[in-house]
């Protein structure tokens, strides 16, 4: 589980970055890039990170799933993922 402050710096940034966006598009298509280094180093698409939407963490993170491998093994091995079952052979 992660730390409840890593949780919400993420979402922060992904606020920042949704509040900015449109005026960082602007500016990269009018190459104006001494006033794109004046916006917050948080507004940047970059600095987002992804992590698993129900414990936070931000590492083995499945994009497809929107959780962590840890998660989605044990989500799948409970059959609470549809369409996922453990392969045998």
């Amino acid at each position: 589980m992660a730390k409840e402050s890593m949780k919400a710096r993420e979402r922060k940034r992904e606020k920042m970055v949704a509040r900015y966006a449109e005026k960082r598009e602007q500016l990269k298509n009018e190459g104006r890039w001494d006033e794109l280094q004046k916006l917050p180093k948080n507004s940047s698409k970059v600095r987002m990170h992804n992590r698993c939407q129900l414990t936070g963490r931000p590492r083995g993170y499945m994009r497809q799933f929107g959780i962590s491998r840890v998660l989605f093994r044990e989500m799948a091995n409970k059959g609470l993922i549809p369409g996922v079952s453990k392969a045998s052979w």
